[in-house]
């Protein structure tokens, strides 16, 4: 199994216009990162610097700044904005935390040689600035692109650049709280509000974590779902150079032979797709705290999603958001 296989199968439009910019883009790994200038932004761009370490990979940086901020205020002439944007001279809102992004991907290495790079424009919602991205393309076909986008609020513009995308995978970074079901639909903060509606698989990057490579900790239940998650994510997990670990909760000391068989299921099927030496889990009480408890050892808690609708998503605490809330590391929504 490719990593292009692994994490999420994109959806597609059918839009024939389209058809020939998505053919291109569904050969490839496309990571959306999305920074907002906090450090915790920035963890995410250093996690997908190591996920895209090779050439199938691609890394958009996208920041999204609410409609006609700072510019008509300003009193800045919009076509000199958009102009000296593009040359990246003038340090406009969201620019420098995309040029610190860009910093951490290149470490020290230029982009210059063997990179070829493009503009564009796009009006958007009536604002003078509107939408502007840089693309650096690679003689590999490796590319990295920078996008600020204008939205109505953060969390939309974001689910936004999913339809112009697709992605494999969003990276946000830990947001500063985390709300029951009830609070966070009227007042989610953005990660939550995107791990809830976007339609593909979402990590959530913690910085205590991050350079410590313990593994992956994979979440099964046996039902299909978890099972089909659990093989992309292990996928993922080698890319990496990581281990993996499958881990099973039996709700009730009485439920532990089952638990006990549904891991056996897993490692099995693992092994058939060539992972190399998947460990086994098992805990017993709460799912959601199970996980929170073993996955502290774990560079990266893995958990696939409810399967549920949108609407029922948003109305029921599933365990995955549970765990997403409240882990100390990582974690990975896979859908």
């Amino acid at each position: 199994m490719s990593l292009k296989s692994a994490i999420i199968r994109p959806h597609i439009t059918s839009s024939k216009s389209r058809m020939e910019l998505l053919d291109k883009r569904r050969s490839r790994f496309r990571i959306l990162v999305c920074v907002d200038g906090s450090e915790a932004s920035y963890d995410g761009v250093r996690f997908a610097s190591r996920i895209a370490a090779s050439n199938d990979c691609d890394i958009i940086l996208l920041c999204v700044r609410p409609i006609d901020q700072d510019i008509r205020s300003g009193g800045l002439q919009a076509r000199f904005t958009r102009e000296n944007m593009l040359d990246w001279g003038i340090e406009l809102p969201g620019i420098r935390y995309l040029k610190e992004g860009l910093s951490i991907l290149a470490g020290d290495k230029s982009l210059t040689d063997h990179w070829t790079t493009t503009t564009s424009h796009t009006d958007s919602w009536g604002d003078p600035l509107g939408d502007n991205k840089v693309e650096y393309h690679h003689d590999t076909g490796k590319s990295i692109v920078l996008k600020l986008k204008t939205a109505p609020d953060i969390a939309s513009g974001i689910l936004d650049q999913y339809e112009l995308g697709p992605y494999n995978l969003m990276i946000l970074g830990e947001p500063s709280h985390w709300h029951s079901p009830t609070r966070a639909f009227f007042s989610a903060s953005v990660a939550q509000k995107v791990m809830m509606l976007s339609p593909c698989s979402v990590l959530l990057a913690r910085s205590r974590r991050l350079n410590q490579k313990k593994g992956h900790l994979i979440c099964v239940d046996g039902t299909r779902h978890s099972l089909e998650a659990m093989r992309r994510e292990a996928v993922f997990a080698q890319h990496l150079d990581e281990d993996v670990t499958v881990l099973c909760i039996a709700r009730d000391p009485k439920d532990l032979s089952t638990a006990e068989r549904v891991l056996e299921k897993s490692v099995e099927m693992l092994l058939k797709i060539e992972v190399k030496n998947p460990k086994k889990l098992i805990g017993v009480g709460d799912p959601a705290e199970e996980i929170i408890k073993h996955g502290k050892d774990f560079s990266i808690i893995a958990v696939a999603d409810s399967g549920m609708g949108i609407f029922r998503r948003l109305l029921k605490r599933g365990i995955a958001s549970r765990v997403m809330g409240a882990a100390d590391t990582s974690v990975l929504n896979v859908r």
